[in-house]
């Protein structure tokens, strides 16, 4: 629950930012007939990201035990490119983000109905089929649906409550801080996803690994090799001795740094990997939006231009 909870923020927070954004400038322009077109679009893109999920799920019992994998494991490759590419959109992006909604607007109220349906169809759209395929390829590594769902719908609750209040004006909240944080949680969560997809892939056959007729086997046990004699096709190390693979401590690990308790050597590279690019590119957009010239800049611009601002 805590880390699909979080992401069910994190990604609701987003849309119901840009949402806020685009309702108070419409209200601002005296436009408030035109909210009717924005919610239209705010509604397909919701109805969009479910019957995505609807597909995904209900369509893959119809599927072979492979072709399940295979599935899982590309949606879930997907989900880490699209997340990653988020995350750092949005560090170069969110002190920007209001003017260019505000001037999207501006061009919609001057074309056709559906420029304004677009819009509000265009800003929602994006997080939501980015939280529908993250959340699918969450729910499918840890097993428990229910409860997994259950902290996205709280997460997304949430978001929806404290996006309100900030666009009321209620609270002040320090956005790029709490997307900083979120943001940097999001690259270990993403890194886990794309250990469970390579773990999938090689279960369908599509990677080498364990699964198939070509693992290093132990000549003593007969069994996979574990450690640097099963190096690079078969485990990297089985703990489920000590931690047990449906266990709350193997589950909270999961959620969080995307540790399994057995895990292939291709699904511990490949965690490895993505943390040493994506960590050090994460860390020096945070440096770069930290510069005393950017600091300068963003006091000095209106607060059209930052997103911290309230609408």
């Amino acid at each position: 629950m805590l880390a699909t909870f979080l992401i069910g923020l994190r990604e609701g927070l987003e849309a119901a930012l840009v949402v806020g954004i685009l309702v108070a400038y419409l209200t601002r322009l005296g436009r408030r007939d035109a909210l009717p077109r924005l919610w239209l679009g705010v509604g397909l893109a919701v109805a969009l990201a479910l019957a995505i999920g609807a597909v995904f799920t209900f369509g893959a019992y119809m599927l072979t035990f492979e072709a399940q994998e295979l599935l899982g494991g590309g949606l879930s490759l997907l989900a880490v490119v699209m997340v990653t590419g988020m995350i750092f959109w949005m560090q170069r992006a969110g002190r920007t983000l209001r003017a260019g909604l505000e001037g999207g607007v501006d061009r919609a109220l001057r074309g056709g109905v559906w420029a304004l349906v677009a819009i509000g169809f265009v800003s929602v759209a994006r997080e939501g089929v980015e939280t529908t395929l993250l959340l699918w390829s969450m729910v499918q590594s840890f097993g428990d649906a229910p409860l997994a769902l259950l902290g996205a719908l709280l997460g997304l609750a949430a978001a929806v409550v404290l996006g309100w209040v900030i666009a009321r004006g209620m609270i002040r909240l320090d956005l790029s801080r709490f997307f900083t944080w979120t943001g940097g949680f999001l690259v270990v969560v993403a890194a886990g996803v794309l250990a469970y997809a390579v773990h999938d892939l090689q279960e369908a056959g599509a990677l080498p690994g364990p699964f198939g007729a070509g693992a290093p086997v132990d000549p003593t046990t007969g069994l996979v090799a574990i450690g640097a004699a099963g190096f690079p096709f078969g485990w990297a190390f089985d703990v489920s001795g000590v931690i047990a693979p449906g266990g709350p401590v193997a589950a909270l690990l999961q959620a969080t740094v995307g540790f399994m308790p057995q895990m292939t050597w291709l699904q511990v590279l490949a965690w490895i990997a993505y943390v040493a690019v994506v960590v050090p590119l994460f860390v020096r957009g945070i440096r770069a939006n930290r510069r005393p010239g950017r600091a300068a800049h963003t006091a000095s611009a209106p607060a059209s231009d930052q997103v911290t601002a309230t609408p």
